[in-house]
């Protein structure tokens, strides 16, 4: 794969690179070759690689947005999951996160920084050829744009929730000179300012994207958008705005809960009545691709006697924590958390599709993520002889916009935030409640997203983290230091230590 990127500045804030809806990618010069104009197809192209970059996975590598290096840094960091597989296999840079012994070069902090910033160079170079297109009917035109500044401001959202202030790069810059002239490629922006650089892609691509039912399968939408923009004014307790537009995606009719739970992470779940933002792959994306590691680094392991085709490294296992905060009869723990049989009667485990893992002599752990489980038996494009199986990863849901609305309700004294909750506990077959607090609503965002990457943010915008981690058995959790990831040290050296890093590293 080649690069285009600066000595003097990050490589990830100025990787051009663009990933294609071809096989391999789509290199884009800064300046001169093809336009938007000249070739009618270059648009297309452009906004799919952008999308093609939230498929980033190379964890050990220099760009990971949603791999290995993701699930890392978002679940097993928290309570929800632990690493996983034996205590020295992969104890740096996995067992750093999870005991928060981690450092400033920590190799998932560094690819998690840079394939993000991956995914905002390859946005703002699209940016720039679509903005000097003379020949796109100006209504898709506007549709590309939001479609490109949605990837953006959510690409902002995860920067700026795991590392804090963060260098807030929205051009392409015209040449070295440029490039190691202007502070805003080296300087890291106030989280303020990013917060409204993200408020505003988000804005615009409420005002331009099509709804739901207007639009292709697999693209990001107008509720979406509005969806995202929730949750982005919900970690800035901004309650009033939050609460209006999750209103708004309620009030719209285009989405609702689908009744069996546990049918989300099937593929035939992907992008049904409920879904709102997914990573896409399967069928919606070359058929076979999937991310890299998402899916064979959390398939139950072998050990033991062994002696069967496990599924993968065994890594990123639910907690007996989480295990614990179930109620009696929630459905979604059955559909969360694949139990390895330890009855010692041998019978072994049932998955959904038929497949049975063997009893707890020949796994390696006793608990593993079922919702990054995919068949090979009951789906299309899963290859036999790969673990690395296509799986959409479900980043927002219908259920999202329910307590969210719920928690905004909940501190502006209006709305029903009782009623979302309970439709929530309904579909996970249990008794609605007749009084709420706001413990309530946390215990049921834990409970109905475990395992789907927002955990442990979630506590640090609660102000929980330190307790809960502590209590947890994560004692190493320093308060004003852990509730975020430090600033990779190889970017503050290439940056000519212009970059700061977060208090304690």
């Amino acid at each position: 794969m080649k690069r285009t990127s600066y000595k003097a500045v990050t490589i990830l804030l100025l990787s051009l690179t663009i990933f294609s809806c071809d096989e391999k990618f789509l290199d884009v010069k800064v300046q001169g070759g093809e336009t938007v104009d000249l070739d009618p197809n270059l648009a297309q192209k452009l906004v799919t690689g952008v999308y093609n970059s939230l498929t980033q996975g190379d964890c050990f590598g220099n760009g990971d947005v949603h791999g290995w290096g993701l699930i890392s840094v978002t679940c097993t960091i928290s309570d929800d999951a632990d690493k996983g597989s034996t205590a020295s296999d992969q104890a740096v840079p996995i067992g750093d996160i999870d005991n928060f012994t981690l450092t400033s070069t920590n190799k998932f902090c560094e690819t998690i920084w840079s394939g993000h910033y991956n995914g905002i160079g390859a946005a703002n170079q699209a940016l720039v050829q679509l903005t000097k297109s003379s020949s796109i009917d100006p209504k898709q035109l506007k549709t590309y744009q939001a479609e490109v500044r949605f990837i953006r401001g959510y690409l902002y959202f995860n920067l700026v929730r795991m590392f804090g202030d963060v260098p807030l790069v929205l051009r392409v810059p015209k040449d070295l000179m440029d490039a190691n002239g202007d502070p805003s490629f080296v300087t890291r922006a106030a989280s303020s300012m990013v917060y409204d650089s993200i408020a505003r892609d988000l804005q615009f691509a409420i005002d331009n994207l099509p709804t739901r039912t207007q639009a292709i399968p697999g693209h990001v939408t107008k509720g979406s958008a509005q969806t995202m923009l929730a949750k982005v004014y919900l970690y800035q307790k901004q309650w009033v705005k939050s609460q209006a537009l999750s209103d708004a995606v309620i009030s719209s009719g285009q989405y609702s809960l689908v009744n069996d739970y546990a049918t989300i992470w099937r593929q035939a779940g992907d992008n049904n009545i409920e879904s709102i933002f997914e990573i896409e792959s399967g069928k919606f994306n070359n058929g076979n691709f999937g991310i890299d590691n998402y899916v064979v680094c959390q398939g139950p392991r072998v050990g033991g006697k062994g002696g069967w085709d496990d599924l993968g490294y065994g890594f990123n296992d639910p907690t007996p924590d989480l295990i614990n905060t179930y109620e009696p009869g929630d459905l979604r723990k059955n559909a969360t958390i694949i139990f390895i049989d330890n009855s010692g009667a041998h019978k072994g485990t049932i998955l959904w599709d038929g497949r049975r893992i063997p009893s707890s002599d020949s796994v390696q752990n006793l608990y593993y993520n079922y919702k990054a489980y995919t068949s090979v038996a009951k789906e299309q494009y899963a290859n036999p002889n790969d673990k690395n199986r296509p799986k959409n990863i479900h980043i927002l849901r219908y259920a999202e916009v329910l307590l969210m609305n719920a928690e905004a309700a909940f501190h502006t004294g209006s709305g029903n935030a009782l009623g979302k909750v309970n439709q929530i506990r309904q579909r996970a077959g249990l008794p609605s409640k007749g009084s709420l607090t706001l413990d309530d609503i946390w215990k049921e965002r834990r409970l109905e997203f475990a395992m789907e990457h927002d955990r442990f943010w979630d506590l640090v915008r609660q102000g929980k983290a330190g307790q809960v981690m502590r209590a947890s058995g994560k004692t190493n959790f320093v308060d004003g230091k852990h509730e975020l990831l430090p600033v990779p040290n190889s970017q503050i050296i290439l940056s000519g230590n212009k970059l700061t890093q977060n208090t304690g590293y």
